[in-house]
């Protein structure tokens, strides 16, 4: 494995480790996966929400905590430089489970 899949992997599983613990419970928030750029200075977390109708706000929360989660990385990371944060919603996931539910209510 590469070593920007490595440090992906790690944001994803720590950044779900911290949203866990900071998240209001008003919504499920997912992390679906993050990207790393080449140069190792910036992440993009992918999210996805239940309720749907929850998602901006969840979208805003974890924007308003991406300095926190990025202090939580480097508690938490052995590498010297902790990439800048930023979140996206997930719109693969979502249209996955478009499709999911389109099929199932075919």
């Amino acid at each position: 494995m590469e070593r920007n899949e490595k440090v992906a992997n790690q944001i994803k599983e720590l950044a779900a480790q911290f949203l866990s613990h900071e998240n209001n419970r008003t919504s499920l928030i997912t992390i679906t996966m993050a990207t790393v750029s080449p140069d190792l200075k910036r992440a993009t977390i992918f999210i996805t929400v239940l309720p749907n109708s929850k998602e901006k706000a969840a979208l805003d929360f974890v924007k308003r905590n991406l300095k926190n989660i990025r202090e939580f990385l480097k508690k938490n990371m052995p590498i010297k430089i902790i990439p800048f944060l930023g979140v996206e919603i997930d719109l693969g996931e979502k249209n996955r489970q478009k499709i999911d539910e389109l099929l199932r209510n075919g």
